[in-house]
């Protein structure tokens, strides 16, 4: 039943080499890459959450998707991004409030990368490890309970298609919708994204053994594009 679920997140056609993204640069020390139109891979907290900038980097490669890397921390920040408002940056591509200034550029460049329209825009997080389990945690926007419980579904089968060496722990994963009980931003500067997911990753998972989730990852997202973009895309 699990296999039967999620048969048709996996891509009909051969895989295909994803195209060279062009690289530009970006007031703050960001880094912005377009690829797929419509969809991009951010890390606002690549200064902050350890590795989370290199793990944005190699999945935009490995997916072909967009992406835009904050590497300034002191640019993207009014003196508190480190006590933990490490749901926001998806709250606003949902269109939910944050400081405007500094983070209506990094949105700017988030649209210049989108090439168009934002039909998906997939953040990496480091998580805080507060309830001391270590988890891959995924809030979803604009996504069905069937289609979060896809996700997760495809998310444990690639995980375990993926770990083939018994010293790598299998991580458990909880994916859950955003609580979008906040107001909204101002529209000047407000990214529309149809469909978001945080993606928040353990230290074990950023550091200790970064390169087989960041793969792990990969093949996720790869495979899950038909449920995350909208069928118009």
């Amino acid at each position: 039943m699990v296999l039967q679920g999620c048969s048709e997140l996996t891509p009909a056609k051969p895989e295909v080499t994803p195209p060279r993204p062009s690289v530009t640069g970006g007031e703050g020390n960001v880094l912005v890459r377009k690829g797929r139109p419509g969809v991009v891979i951010g890390a606002p907290h690549g200064a902050v959450d350890e590795n989370t900038d290199l793990i944005a980097g190699d999945l935009a490669s490995l997916t072909g998707f967009g992406l835009v890397v904050l590497k300034d921390v002191s640019w993207a920040s009014s003196g508190d991004r480190s006590v933990g408002r490490r749901d926001s940056d998806l709250a606003t591509a949902a269109s939910i409030a944050r400081e405007p200034r500094a983070d209506a550029a990094y949105w700017r460049h988030v649209a210049g990368a989108a090439q168009g329209p934002l039909g998906l825009y997939v953040e990496i997080d480091g998580r805080p490890g507060h309830d001391g389990v270590a988890r891959v945690a995924i809030a979803t926007v604009g996504l069905s309970q069937d289609d979060q419980w896809r996700l997760k579904t495809l998310f444990e089968l690639v995980r375990d298609s993926r770990l083939d060496n018994p010293a790598v722990p299998r991580l458990e994963v909880q994916v859950e919708p955003l609580d979008a009980g906040r107001p909204s931003p101002p529209s000047e500067w407000r990214p529309a994204a149809s469909r978001a997911l945080q993606i928040e990753l353990p230290a074990v998972a950023r550091v200790t053994y970064r390169e087989v989730y960041t793969r792990v990852l990969g093949a996720f997202l790869t495979e899950s594009v038909i449920v995350l973009m909208p069928k118009a895309h």
